[in-house]
């Protein structure tokens, strides 16, 4: 990995603009360019199961994690059962979503997912974000937008950054098991123009018997440029971590009194990752329609050095493997929407279109000891391309009702170059894919304060194109079968939004998604497990009620149920393992003065960890409180409490044989010993900020 000067001179003007940078003016510009829908109200939005989490509404939560800033979307929960550095797992609409598929996340309109990772498909790492200078987190849920592609069925997040701040600011964090973190951020401004720099640095041990040893730097410089009807802004981005893991362990060890919940059986295990990206968006708004236009390009960096089952495989050196991704991405995307009137009605046309391009240097797997690497399963090079236009038009059929229609099509170009002397030319290979989507959705007004809504619409996701040109297992040396590069799912979803006044907002959806395959490219075997068509279906219910100008609560409720469809295979069954079941949140943020306090509370229910669901996993329950106190114009003071109650839960849970150096020692392995693997949550903590306003 090359060092930090490769970011010196990104790092040096955010810390310049934080350090010199004077209030900014009463009128800056706006954020630009945010992919996502409208903000949710009744005859203006799409779907009961779109809407926006503003800044303030989700900023006062306390933040274990960059990427905890997702479940500001109703229904999702982000986990880690690793590092910090890696990428979280996320659950939503039936999913174990693993590190992203089938869960878009856009920053800015720059895709965070990642296609053929050399860790998971679709492997979504926030952790180049500041949380601090995210301005809002739009959302939708299911396949029923023209402009929703890769990676959305389940749904998907749009992150935005700010444009300028109040003030600049300098923070310091300290907090249990090492954890510390310094940020400066401040912003510009003058006539049109924002200039917004920020540098943030952190370490954390964690609880963990191995120390994490987490180190991570971050640094965000945005310019902006125009007014509110036409501009455009510039944002270049870095960060670079690396960190030591604590992967799941066997439950078995820690029941035993061999292993504490918080132990590790190969402390070497860990990873680094860095990224630099630059991108550009521009608008314009006029009467006559809307304009915009984005384009990016990223720099990406990756190793991960995981051991799941220890001493199963290779009883001498032991089952560590190292996963690196090395590529640059390129894309852009435009968008214009206009008024219009078909038939005496009138409507609104969207068009657009993108493309990104992917060119991975390396995306390899390469079995391991202690970090060092002793023999290599696959090691590739990868470009692929995916070009997607879509056109959705909105009609007002009356006062009432009003409805639109969409249609998305994709097409992916990509092609595999393997190096591995043994099976990298017989794997390597070139293809294409294609799929349209069509999209439908109606929406009726029965009241001033009661709409209904009708979605329905089909999408993709993309598989790992290394399982489109494999003919070779390259662990066994077994044939194995091609896969489709791209998978169609199709939902449906009936809903439902209350909005009596400005204060209050209650949804409800009942929804249904079928995908043609589960085929999922194990990224730890450098394989591709097959899969079976399915069928998800599930109903989700959220309240928003500002019950008094100093209190705000939040209430979801996300049920599911996922199952394989046809004829079980011989000693399977048709429930999807890990597949999310139930999640349960609620939250409460008191303002009152200098003072702001967040209470939240999270739940995600059991769920199956094999096919037949004879083995189920335990629910986990998360209570944290955040308290923030203005102490003057300049000194603010704040306290975030994590796991509140103590509880010892489960972060993750797996089904699967493994076996360890002392079970091999003593003969018991026999192929595998099967039983849960653990990733604790970690244990109530505390930390203290205390924020200078310049």
């Amino acid at each position: 990995m090359r060092p930090f000067a490769l970011y010196a001179p990104c790092l040096w003007m955010a810390a310049l603009l934080a350090s010199t940078a004077v209030r900014a003016q009463e009128s800056h510009l706006p954020g630009v360019f945010v992919h996502g829908p409208r903000d949710a109200a009744i005859g203006t939005a799409d779907s009961a199961t779109e809407g926006a989490a503003e800044k303030a509404a989700f900023q006062a939560r306390p933040k274990l994690r960059p990427g905890d800033i997702v479940e500001a979307v109703p229904g999702v929960v982000a986990t880690q059962h690793s590092g910090d550095g890696k990428a979280n797992q996320y659950f939503l609409r039936g999913f174990n979503l693993d590190h992203g598929t089938d869960f878009a996340i856009t920053v800015d309109g720059m895709p965070v997912n990642m296609p053929t990772h050399g860790h998971g498909q679709g492997f979504a790492d926030l952790n180049f974000l500041i949380p601090e200078l995210v301005s809002g987190v739009h959302y939708r849920k299911g396949p029923y937008f023209a402009d929703g592609g890769d990676f959305s069925l389940a749904g998907s997040a749009a992150l935005g950054h700010v444009s300028a701040l109040d003030a600049p600011f300098a923070e310091a964090t300290l907090g249990a098991h090492g954890f510390r973190r310094l940020l400066a951020a401040g912003s510009r401004t003058w006539e049109d123009q924002t200039w917004l720099g920020a540098i943030a640095l952190e370490g954390n041990d964690g609880p963990w018997d191995a120390p994490e040893r987490l180190r991570k730097v971050n640094a965000v410089l945005r310019y902006s440029h125009g007014t509110p009807a036409r501009g455009f802004s510039l944002t270049g981005m870095a960060y670079q971590g690396r960190w030591n893991a604590t992967d799941q362990i066997p439950e078995r060890l820690v029941a035993s009194g061999g292993l504490s919940r918080f132990g590790s059986l190969n402390p070497t295990d860990g990873g680094r990752s860095r990224r630099a990206s630059l991108s550009g968006q521009w608008f314009a708004h006029t009467p006559e329609g809307q304009t915009q236009f984005g384009a990016y390009a990223i720099d990406y960096r990756f190793a991960l050095f995981s051991d799941f089952t220890y001493f199963l495989n290779d009883p001498v050196h032991g089952d560590q493997f190292e996963q690196t991704d090395r590529r640059r991405i390129f894309g852009a995307q435009a968008l214009h929407s206009r008024p219009n009137r078909i038939a005496g009605l009138d409507g609104i046309l969207r068009l657009g279109a993108q493309w990104r391009g992917d060119r991975i240097g390396e995306v390899g797997l390469y079995r391991t000891v202690a970090r060092e690497r002793i023999a290599t399963v696959r090691d590739d090079r990868v470009a692929q391309d995916l070009f997607s236009v879509h056109v959705q038009q909105l009609l007002h059929f009356s006062a009432r009702w009003r409805g639109y229609l969409g249609l998305r099509g994709d097409v992916l170009r990509y092609r595999v170059d393997g190096r591995e002397p043994v099976y990298g030319r017989v794997n390597s290979g070139h293809g294409h894919d294609a799929l349209a989507s069509p999209k439908a959705g109606l929406a009726f007004t029965a009241t001033p304060a009661h709409e209904l809504y009708l979605n329905a619409g089909a999408g993709l996701h993309s598989n790992d194109v290394r399982g489109a040109t494999i003919r070779t297992d390259p662990q066994s040396g077994l044939p194995a079968d091609p896969v489709p590069a791209l998978v169609k799912g199709r939902g449906a979803e009936i809903g439902w939004r209350f909005q009596p006044h400005d204060g209050l907002a209650l949804t409800a959806a009942l929804w249904q998604l079928q995908l043609d395959s589960e085929l999922v490219y194990v990224g730890d075997a450098g394989t591709t497990e097959p899969g079976r068509a399915s069928t998800r279906r599930g109903l989700e219910a959220t309240v928003r009620w500002q019950a008094h100008p100093r209190w705000r609560l939040e209430g979801d409720v996300a049920l599911s149920r996922a199952r394989f469809r046809g004829q079980a295979p011989a000693g399977e069954g048709n429930h999807i393992d890990n597949a999310v079941e139930r999640v349960l949140a609620a939250g409460v943020v008191y303002a009152s003065g200098p003072l702001t306090a967040a209470l939240r509370l999270r739940y995600l229910g059991p769920r199956a960890l094999d096919t037949r669901g004879t083995v189920r996993s335990r629910a986990a329950t998360l209570l944290n409180l955040g308290v923030r106190h203005a102490v003057d114009r300049h000194l603010t003071l704040g306290l975030d409490l994590f796991n509140l109650a103590g509880r010892q839960d489960n972060d993750i849970e797996y089904l699967y044989a493994s076996c360890t150096a002392g079970e091999v020692a003593r003969g018991t392995c026999d192929g595998g010993i099967e039983g849960r693997h653990i990733h604790p949550v970690e244990p109530r903590s505390a930390r203290v900020s205390a924020r200078w306003a310049f």
